[in-house]
């Protein structure tokens, strides 16, 4: 069975593999692409179609397509009904995978595992509902894997190739269509140290589109006092029309943009100062993230090596500007932005593989070079519990944000009340010191706690942070000295019954 890494994009998707010498390549889909774009089109109960052709019906048929769905990861339901039918966004990825597993097949041969990226920023709910789309798509998931650390890993087996000098310090700034990330990593031959992370899961290119069609809009709400936001197929219409004049300001000083709505007709002429000015606001918050990720690490920009650009908004040439005079450097566009994460997510496939292989056959002579790759990474959010101080709710945090991964972390909390036979655990990510401002991941419940309890019997309680930053609890009755049940509930995510009846669907589907 091959492996392949995926990089399962909001606005398009890429897949790769390595081949016989170990070097990551990037695999076309049916159609001969690099790219597929991120885009479901439900045909019937049996059917779907995933790629640009849905992306092609959905500027027609609006009701029919779901795109942006990386956007709603986490979340309990996508936000409109997909051909009538009310959808999960792991239920929706997953059709998306299972197109990318099988176009890869039809290259290599039967493909069951793989790693999937995701935002450097997501938390454990979205990372839990990345994994599940995974599964529901008939996938093995070995990992879940940060994009702009699949990035980096692409560049250092790059630069290893080329014979360059290492070991260096590389910031990543990484813009896609949905999401930013900023990470800094240290490079070494055989270490790849993650060091911090800063980001936003709702910024990306698709942000740069929205104010350009809001521009549009406006005008021409102005000249004929008709919205054209208020139609589905307008407003669609008018967003592919601002995706193809981002990319012509990003070659040229002027571009187009039409919108038709109520058989009225406007083109608006936009500059590439227009846009720049427009989307100003945009761009200053990646340079905020720039900045914190940088005092987070504790570093100066003379510590920093190179800057590396990746993602597809970063060919808009007012980002590569401010990062030069953020920096000082010239950024660095040398990797095809489009693959290299899907790359790296290959290369971190190997390096799994490779190390799984060596435990397996420990007297097996032969070794691969990826056996002995370190790979070291950092969460992006910080851990806690919920606890009560007079009527306060606060964050007690465990494992403050980037720290290395695995981590792990135990606090003894009390029962308050005699007799109790069970305590409620609430997991907060964030920063702040208000329970109210991190993100809830869920709850559990310690349970079977010995009859008789005293009022106040200390309970240990252990979060730990995996390397592909998914949270488990455990819990231990410090009075019996036996260790209690403890299920993290998230607040949101399928439960055993729910993913094998999505896994089902998802896998009856005919999808082309």
């Amino acid at each position: 069975m091959s492996i392949i890494g995926i990089d399962l994009g909001t606005t398009y998707c890429a897949v790769a593999t390595l081949d016989d010498r170990g070097q990551a390549t990037s695999l076309p889909n049916h159609d001969g692409e690099m790219l597929t774009p991120s885009a479901v089109m439900l045909v019937d109960s049996t059917k779907a179609v995933v790629g640009q052709a849905a992306l092609d019906v959905g500027l027609e048929q609006p009701d029919r397509v779901a795109t942006l769905i990386k956007r709603r990861m986490g979340y309990d339901s996508f936000p409109h009904a997909v051909a009538g039918r009310v959808f999960r966004p792991e239920t929706l990825s997953a059709i998306i995978l299972r197109k990318l597993m099988l176009d890869a097949s039809a290259r290599i041969g039967p493909v069951q595992q793989c790693v999937i990226t995701v935002p450097a920023y997501f938390d454990d709910t979205r990372r839990k509902a990345t994994k599940d789309a995974g599964q529901i798509a008939g996938l093995e998931v070995l990992d879940i894997l940060d994009e702009p650390s699949a990035a980096a890993l692409s560049y250092s087996f790059q630069h290893r190739e080329q014979e360059l000098k290492l070991p260096q310090t590389v910031l990543v700034y990484d813009l896609g269509g949905g999401t930013f990330d900023v990470t800094i990593v240290r490079l070494t031959p055989k270490k790849f140290h993650v060091l911090a992370i800063k980001g936003d899961v709702q910024l990306g290119g698709r942000d740069w589109d929205h104010k350009v069609v809001e521009h549009a809009a406006r005008l021409f709400r102005e000249k004929f006092d008709e919205d054209p936001l208020s139609d589905p197929q307008a407003t669609n219409m008018l967003y592919a029309a601002a995706e193809r004049a981002k990319r012509t300001l990003s070659k040229l000083d002027q571009a187009t943009i039409t919108c038709n709505h109520a058989g009225r007709k406007l083109t608006v002429t936009l500059t590439r100062q227009e846009f720049e000015a427009l989307t100003s606001e945009l761009l200053t918050r990646t340079r905020l993230s720039v900045m914190a990720a940088i005092r987070d690490a504790g570093m100066q920009w003379h510590q920093i090596d190179r800057v590396l650009m990746v993602g597809g908004s970063t060919h808009m040439p007012s980002t590569k500007k401010m990062l030069l005079d953020l920096s000082g450097k010239m950024p660095d566009q040398s990797l095809a932005v489009s693959e290299v994460v899907a790359r790296g997510a290959a290369l971190h496939a190997g390096i799994l593989q490779a190390k799984n292989a060596a435990r397996n056959a420990p007297q097996v002579t032969s070794r691969s070079p990826l056996q002995d790759i370190v790979e070291i990474r950092v969460n992006a959010h910080g851990l806690g519990i919920e606890v009560r101080k007079d009527e306060e709710r606060l964050n007690d945090q465990l494992i403050p944000r980037n720290s290395q991964l695995p981590a792990s972390a135990t606090r003894v909390y009390y029962t308050v009340s005699p007799n109790q036979s069970r305590v409620r655990v609430r997991v907060l990510q964030g920063d702040a010191v208000q329970a109210e401002g991190c993100i809830p991941v869920g709850e559990c419940w310690i349970q079977g706690l010995p009859e008789a309890l005293p009022k106040g019997s200390p309970i240990q309680v252990k979060c730990s942070v995996g390397e592909n930053g998914i949270i488990e609890v455990t819990a231990l009755d410090m009075t019996s000295g036996r260790s209690a049940r403890a299920e993290l509930v998230r607040s949101s995510g399928l439960s055993a019954d729910q993913l094998a009846t999505e896994s089902e669907f998802v896998q009856n589907l005919v999808i082309e």
